[in-house]
């Protein structure tokens, strides 16, 4: 698939720098925005129309947070080939709502343990587990689905929008999806080195 209309895009940030802008632009080409916890809020008092994932998934958020993206209707959303019917069979069968864009960019692990008087317990809970999952499984398809890790992208995709008419065509789908994986190798390279030099009391 060249060029990938997005209709559904589902926005989790710890860094909400421009995101209002962002989807406040997704809507403009009627892009459904599926959102979670400080996110969803930020948006929805910006008067961004948004639909708690919770609502999409049928399961309330639990274990203050930790699990709010973990559910098969978020990751089959992500994952399903839309070239197999036989994956589309089973999407439908079990209410699975495609989504077409992850915008994610992760607990601020290295922010955290940059502090001098950082907690290896404050560390820990800034280690994600949620977003990093949701990035590779969008990455992965990039045929089917757009990732975007970070604002400096922002600009980027919104530029090929306009220019697609609510489009994103594959070169870029798949730079973005390499994007992808330096983050996360990155992130566990910190959290690895960070783990390394303290010791649990």
């Amino acid at each position: 698939m060249d060029r990938i209309k997005i209709k559904r895009a589902l926005i989790s940030v710890s860094d909400k720098s421009g995101v209002v802008e962002l989807a406040r632009a997704l809507e403009g080409f009627g892009v459904e925005i599926l959102s979670t916890g400080g996110t969803a809020r930020h948006l929805a008092d910006s008067g961004v129309t948004i639909r708690s994932v919770d609502q999409f998934t049928g399961h309330p958020e639990m274990l203050d947070g930790r699990v709010k993206t973990l559910h098969p209707k978020v990751h089959g959303a992500l994952l399903a080939r839309r070239d197999l019917e036989d994956h589309m069979r089973q999407c439908e069968k079990m209410g699975v709502e495609l989504i077409d864009m992850v915008v994610v960019n992760l607990y601020p692990f290295e922010q955290t343990i940059a502090r001098e008087d950082v907690t290896l317990e404050q560390a820990i809970e800034q280690i994600d587990i949620g977003g990093p999952t949701m990035l590779r499984s969008a990455a992965k398809n990039y045929t089917a689905v757009a990732v975007v890790t970070s604002p400096d992208q922002y600009a980027g995709v919104l530029e090929q929008l306009q220019v697609n008419e609510g489009s994103l065509d594959l070169a870029l789908r798949y730079d973005l999806a390499r994007a992808v994986f330096r983050r996360t190798s990155e992130y566990d390279r910190r959290i690895t080195e960070y783990l390394a030099s303290v010791k649990p009391e």
